[in-house]
């Protein structure tokens, strides 16, 4: 609920400070005493449009401060969570709007967009009064509104969720076909280039080891000269061996008398003799290594430049050909396999859009019968409002091929003020003070049902009087038993239901720069509310009369 409202330099008013408390909550006034500045203040706070104008004169800036106590489950508390400000149980906005026309919000002295202020005061507070641009239901809101009241939200979730599966079916489908489109354009080059790559038939590390060995093929013989020469040195005429194994021969004669003094010489003599003989053997192995065809290098080196082609056809590695091969073949796979998934996911298509259809008609029904009785309990409001010519209709439109989240359905308020006339929209159809009445019997009906915890109403009750202005002030009680309630009225009757009742009255203050008139707003009580109420009762001077109907009035209420 709004619990305080501070104004500073906002056209007619200097400084202003209001307590406001729970329940019917009147403003009355005479004209021109700055009930409209005043709502147009706290408009301001909720997120309406700012302008340079509502600046008090010689003021460089004007600042109106509302103060909210909420509960904790409030929706305004989530909006401002998902944004990151932490607002407790008790919201305090701050709109600054600048005599240059700029303007700047605050919410619990946090620096916030008009769009989030805005989308906050909303849930807040709503204001109603005669004019088109104040508190008028949104038909983006009826459907929501008619749930409320027929008590489908569950309901409305369901079909949510059913929607977000048929959507992600759908998505899958689509994005599968998308898919399949693109490998059925590109599956004769898949299926050309698999078969080259096939018949290649590439192997990691091929490259390497076909340059490498394609190189030692071009200098084979240049290493095949230069083992010779060795095994020539080696070989001597053959006199190296044959000297090394006579020496061996002759210490060995003298070995066993020697005592072990010529056994490491022995032992050397014959190892350089085997390792000669070993030496002469790797030489000769060494030589045939390098024995080769010609054809082999040529082999090699086309080998090479097919593998190399390949790998620029493909821009990628020659090593990456094996696996550039292997992803062939597997989209190739995945065309072969992707007409079965995609039969797949058209099933899954068809049994989520039966799930949805089901749930959403369901839904749709029930739209209905809560229209129904939507439409008989405003009907029967609006009898004692001195609208019982007029008719409300609750539109619910359903058309399949609109389907989405919340249903099939477009639901709009839809009335008719005079008989004969078909019904159309609120704002069309209505005049300003029928407007007011149509909105105060929806209110009546749908008070439990979503509706902002502060309702404000603007001279609702303006071109009635007697009976019907009563009717208004206890449909006004009755919301203030759910909701709380700011009245700006003319009406007496209206007047003497309160719980709270302000007067707002213009003050002239002579100063300095000379006389000026501002709005001050003050709390009644007791004789003075009733002194209040029989002025509205009366016409230029209040009588005894008047007053004595103005304590009837206050009897009867209470």
């Amino acid at each position: 609920m709004l619990t305080a409202l501070c104004v500073r330099d906002i056209v007619l008013i200097d400084r202003l400070d209001i307590d406001f408390e729970q329940g019917l909550v009147v403003l009355t006034g005479e004209t021109g005493a700055g009930k409209s500045i005043l709502l147009d203040a706290l408009g301001l706070a909720l997120g309406a449009r700012g302008d340079a104008s509502l600046v008090r004169a010689s003021a460089s800036k004007g600042v109106v401060t509302a103060q909210f106590s909420l509960s904790v489950s409030h929706p305004a508390l989530a909006l401002l969570a998902e944004q990151g400000i932490d607002a407790g149980d008790e919201l305090v906005i701050r709109r600054v709007q600048a005599a240059d026309g700029k303007s700047r919000a605050f919410i619990n002295d946090q620096p916030v967009s008009v769009n989030l202020l805005r989308q906050t005061g909303g849930l807040l507070a709503e204001i109603h009064g005669q004019h088109d641009d104040r508190a008028l239901v949104d038909v983006a809101n009826h459907r929501r509104l008619l749930d409320a009241f027929g008590q489908l939200d569950n309901r409305r979730q369901t079909v949510s969720e059913a929607w977000q599966a048929l959507s992600e079916a759908r998505k899958s489908l689509a994005d599968h076909e998308a898919r399949m489109a693109e490998a059925d354009a590109e599956a004769a080059f898949l299926e050309h280039s698999a078969e080259e790559l096939r018949t290649l038939a590439p192997k990691a590390g091929e490259e390497e080891e076909l340059a490498s060995r394609r190189q030692i093929m071009m200098r084979a013989e240049q290493f095949c000269d230069a083992i010779q020469e060795a095994a020539a040195i080696l070989r001597d005429d053959g006199t190296l061996e044959a000297r090394l194994n006579g020496a061996l021969r002759r210490l060995e004669r003298r070995r066993d008398e020697a005592q072990g003094h010529l056994d490491l010489a022995c032992d050397s003599l014959e190892r350089v003799v085997v390792e000669l003989a070993e030496a002469g053997a790797a030489l000769e192995e060494a030589e045939r290594s390098f024995a080769f065809e010609p054809q082999e290098l040529e082999a090699a080196e086309e080998r090479l430049f097919a593998l190399r082609a390949a790998a620029r056809k493909h821009k990628v590695s020659v090593d990456a050909l094996p696996d550039l091969l292997q992803k062939f073949e597997s989209a190739l796979g995945e065309i072969e396999d992707g007409g079965r998934k995609l039969e797949r996911l058209r099933e899954a298509v068809q049994v989520a859009q039966s799930a949805y259809d089901q749930v959403a008609a369901d839904l749709s029904g029930r739209r209905l019968e809560a229209a129904r009785r939507l439409d008989a309990a405003v009907v029967n409001e609006l009898g004692p409002l001195r609208l019982e010519r007029a008719r409300f209709e609750t539109g619910v439109d359903s058309d399949p091929d609109k389907a989405g989240p919340e249903g099939i359905d477009r639901v709009e308020f839809l009335v008719s003020a005079n008989p004969g006339t078909p019904c159309g929209p609120l704002v069309k159809v209505a005049s300003g003070g029928e407007l007011s009445r149509f909105m105060l019997a929806l209110k009546v009906v749908l008070a439990s049902c979503g509706s902002a915890p502060t309702l404000i109403f603007d001279e609702i009750d303006t071109g009635v009087g007697g009976a019907v202005a009563d009717a208004i002030g206890q449909r006004l009680a009755r919301l203030a038993g759910h909701l709380q309630v700011l009245a700006v009225t003319h009406s007496p009757q209206v007047a003497g239901r309160a719980d709270h009742h302000l007067l707002i009255a213009k003050q002239a203050d002579i100063g300095e720069g000379g006389e000026s008139v501002t709005t001050q707003v003050s709390e009644l009580a007791g004789a003075g509310r009733r002194e209040e109420i029989a002025r509205m009762l009366s016409a230029e001077v209040v009588t005894d009369e008047a007053r004595a109907q103005a304590e009837r009035l206050l009897d009867r209420a209470s």
